[in-house]
Parts: C-alpha cells; sequence; structure tokens
C-alpha cells in the first residue's frame, strides 16, 4: 500500500479508537521525537504507550474492504498494536537515515508481546526490507506466538525471504503442526528443494505409519518428477480419501505429462477437481 494512504489511514484510525487525551499526547510526541530527531523521546513514549493503552482492547474496525483494514482484521489487531506501528512508521518516514537503526535497537530489547507486534505488522513499515534479519531470527525461537507472528497470515516472508529462508519456515510450520492453510504464497514459493524435502520426510512418515498433513504436499505440484510421481501413485492407492485428493489436486495443476497421464486414471477425482469440488481449501472436508 501506498505510505501517505497508510499513514493517513492508522492516524485515521487512532483518532476514533483513542480517548481525546490519549490521542493529543501520541501527536504532541510525535512533533517532538520528529522535530528534536530524539532516540530518548522515541523509547520513552513506545514504552509508555502500554500505560496508556489497554493491551486488551481490540480495534474498531470499519466495515471497508480495504488491503489495510481486511489485514488489520485478519491479525485482530488491537489498538495498541497499532499506535505502536504508527509510531514507527511515522518516525521511520520523517527521517529514516536516522531512525532505521534506532527502531533496530527497540526491537532488540522488546518483550515478547512487543516484537510480535513488530512482526505482525513488519509489512506495513516503510522499507521493510531493513529488518529482515529480525524477521529471520523469529524463524529460530522457541516461543510459539512470535514464530506465528511471522509465519501465520503474513505476507512479509513470501516477499521478502530467500528460498532458505521460507522453506525453513514452511517446514517447521509443519513439525509444529500448525495450520499451513495460513501461510500466505504457498503456490508462489514452492521451489525444487522444498519439494525434495518433503518426499524425503513423507518417506519418514510413512516408514514409521504416521499420518502426513494434508497441506504439506501443496509445493511439490509444480516440481513433479519421476520420484514424486512415484509418492502421487501411493497417495492415489491409499485408504485414506483425502490423500486421494492430494494426489488429484498436485496432479491436476501439473504441466508434466505424466502428472496428466496419472490423473486420467482416476476420473472421478480428475473431475471433481476441474469442478472446484477438490480444492486445497475444502481439502480436509
Amino acid at each position: 500500500m501506498e505510505l501517505t494512504k497508510l499513514d493517513q489511514e492508522l492516524q485515521s484510525l487512532l483518532n476514533s479508537n483513542l480517548d481525546a487525551a490519549t490521542d493529543s499526547w501520541l501527536q504532541s510526541k510525535l512533533e517532538q521525537i520528529t522535530s528534536s530527531s530524539s532516540t530518548k523521546d522515541l523509547y520513552m513514549t513506545y514504552s509508555l504507550l502500554a500505560s496508556k493503552i489497554d493491551s486488551d482492547t481490540v480495534l474498531n474496525l470499519s466495515s471497508d474492504t480495504d488491503e489495510v483494514t481486511q489485514y488489520l482484521r485478519t491479525q485482530n489487531a488491537t489498538t495498541l498494536q497499532i499506535a505502536r506501528i504508527y509510531l514507527l512508521i511515522k518516525v521511520l518516514k520523517a527521517n529514516g537515515d536516522f531512525f532505521v537503526p534506532k527502531v533496530a535497537n527497540l526491537i532488540q530489547v522488546a518483550d515478547t508481546g512487543e516484537l510480535e507486534t513488530f512482526l505482525k505488522y513488519l509489512i506495513l513499515l516503510p522499507d521493510a526490507e531493513n529488518y529482515k534479519q529480525t524477521a529471520v531470527e523469529a524463524l529460530r525461537t522457541n516461543i510459539a506466538t512470535i514464530f506465528e507472528a511471522i509465519s501465520m497470515q503474513n505476507p512479509y516472508p513470501a516477499k521478502y525471504f530467500n528460498d532458505q529462508q521460507w522453506n525453513q519456515m514452511f517446514l517447521k510450520a509443519a513439525f509444529m503442526q500448525l495450520d499451513l492453510s495460513t501461510i500466505l504464497s504457498i503456490d508462489e514459493r514452492a521451489n525444487k528443494d522444498l519439494t525434495r524435502i518433503i518426499s524425503d520426510y513423507a518417506h519418514e512418515r510413512w516408514a514409521a505409519s504416521r499420518e502426513i498433513e494434508p497441506l504439506f504436499w501443496r509445493p511439490v505440484a509444480a516440481f513433479l518428477d519421476e520420484n514424486l510421481l512415484k509418492d502421487m501413485v501411493r497417495l492415489f492407492a491409499s485408504d485414506n480419501p483425502i490423500e486421494n485428493k492430494v494426489a488429484a489436486l498436485c496432479c491436476y495443476t501439473s504441466e508434466e505429462p505424466m502428472a496428466k497421464e496419472l490423473l486420467a486414471k482416476h476420473p472421478e477425482l480428475k473431475a471433481q477437481v476441474e469442478n472446484k469440488n477438490i480444492t486445497w481449501k475444502n481439502i480436509k472436508d
């Protein structure tokens, strides 16, 4: 989203969600911070927001369907979270060269709730790629809410992570048994290295007589080769109807002629995929 419009939209949201005194305090502090380029005032204001705004108050959103409103609704945004992000956006826009390292330092000492907020709304910051290292480090955390903040319903990884980083996120989400349907842009970020790992992991699970999350297979569709087609044959032969659907979706999406030939041997499943009765969204129904 164009940053000027975003800035105005968040300010309007805060105007309608904050009491007049708190809203006035925030605006005066912002003017003070940006006019004097004060690191101390930035850190102090960021810290004081938690005492000014109830952390549990969910942001009251309009019924608009614009991109930002929908994103805030998806993330169940709180007023405190958006006040914090708005503060960072404003100072970064005012003087990015000065405040970028200051914001980085602020996040380095953030508590769990502050870091979760930063990761969830990182995509909204000016030049958000400046904070890629923070996002990548969140993949290694043992704190579930931090990992979910960067991986679930978040467009940042698909836009800025390289294949290795994105693969790490996808695989960890699968190993943590998180809802893979909440990872954005799976088809667009699928890559050959990931499909190899998925197949290897599936073979380990099968050897241990353990089930595999159906959505785990989604990235392989564009990379079906001789070995992966053997996996599809196994899925088609499974007694589990969901695994049959997985194979049908992968083969239908693939441009590999042998995948099309394999799918043709299962005309009922092929018809269901063609008619949208089987999709990645409803595959578990």
